[in-house]
């Protein structure tokens, strides 16, 4: 299931997978009905890792999910390794890159507008739980309140990925992550805000975002909101979406009850350079677009120039950094 990877890595990992299984508190029963859940991959060049996602998908119980996969024009023989070995999944097959909002718009507009479905989003460098599925769909049935729900990512290491829980970046959480403070103060509720390190990982919670990489949302709150916004190319578009559901007055909930494996990054790690110039960008569009207007002129201009000053730097940084080698089929 893991090759590609080293003995070691392969190991952890496989330890790591079982170890989620037997530790899932689940209801354990068949669904009085079938959920209307549909599930949209948004897969560039990593066919080795989406092959492990759709596997562990397709081993899901208590629910029968509907799975799109919408393949940003990979050259790695993904989309023809999805028609060969996966001839249940609904295909999608761009041919251009036009961001990863766009593609999974793509598929959103496939689905049928039911209020009562669900939709979830989902990175392909992603393995969950037989499980998964069926107590995330289950929270949200039986908490109608809640909009958008996010299960805990782990990093291949065990380690949790931050990036699972946030708070908007406002000028105020941006400035003191800006400055290290969230990272020196990882237990403060003042500075640690954007990724909520002072909050027990394994609790559940209410916050303002999950991420993109495994994030399910209501059928009605998508039908009230719209699609993912596309002027983010590849970061921000789910804290933008997050933000117009929040807006609605749905809930935003972090369910750590449900465990989820995250490699990460692998597809924007082979093209570095722009996926830095890419987060500083959805930086300033989310700035532009939800904190601009009530934000002083003058203390507006220090934050774009914050922004694009600090992605300067990272960029820079990303440029003199030697390649990594990839380790995945």
């Amino acid at each position: 299931m893991m090759g590609g990877l080293g003995d070691g890595r392969k190991a952890l990992l496989n330890a790591l997978y079982l170890s989620l299984f037997a530790t899932e508190t689940s209801l354990r029963y068949n669904p009085p009905r079938m959920p209307n859940l549909y599930i949209v991959i948004v897969s560039y060049n990593v066919a080795s890792l989406l092959r492990q996602c759709l596997i562990s998908l397709y081993q899901s119980r208590g629910v029968a999910p509907e799975v799109w996969v919408v393949d940003n024009a990979s050259q790695d023989g993904s989309a023809a390794m999805v028609r060969e070995e996966f001839p249940q999944t609904h295909l999608i097959e761009s041919a251009t890159n036009r961001g990863y909002a766009w593609a999974n718009n793509l598929a959103l507009m496939e689905l049928p507008p039911h209020p009562s479905s669900y939709i979830l989003l989902l990175n392909p460098d992603t393995i969950l739980p037989p499980y998964a599925l069926y107590d995330m769909w289950h929270f949200m049935e039986t908490n109608p309140q809640v909009g958008i729900l996010g299960p805990k990512l782990v990093r291949p290491d065990g380690s949790l990925d931050l990036a699972c829980r946030r708070s908007f970046p406002s000028p105020a959480v941006s400035f003191y992550r800006m400055l290290g403070l969230s990272k020196r103060f990882p237990q403060s509720r003042r500075f640690a805000r954007y990724n909520l390190t002072y909050l027990n990982p394994d609790q559940t919670a209410a916050v303002d975002s999950v991420v993109g990489a495994c994030m399910m949302v209501r059928g009605e709150a998508i039908r009230q909101v719209g699609f993912l916004d596309e002027s983010f190319f590849l970061y921000g578009e789910d804290l933008d979406w997050a933000f117009r559901i929040k807006a609605k007055g749905w809930k935003v909930v972090y369910y750590p009850k449900v465990t989820v494996i995250h490699y990460k990054g692998e597809s924007s790690r082979r093209h570095r350079l722009r996926a830095t110039w890419e987060f500083y960008r959805a930086m300033h569009i989310f700035y532009r677009k939800h904190y601009a207007r009530s934000t002083f002129f003058l203390l507006g201009w220090l934050i774009v120039a914050a922004i694009y000053g600090r992605g300067a730097m990272a960029y820079l940084a990303s440029l003199l950094r030697p390649p990594r080698l990839w380790q995945g089929g």
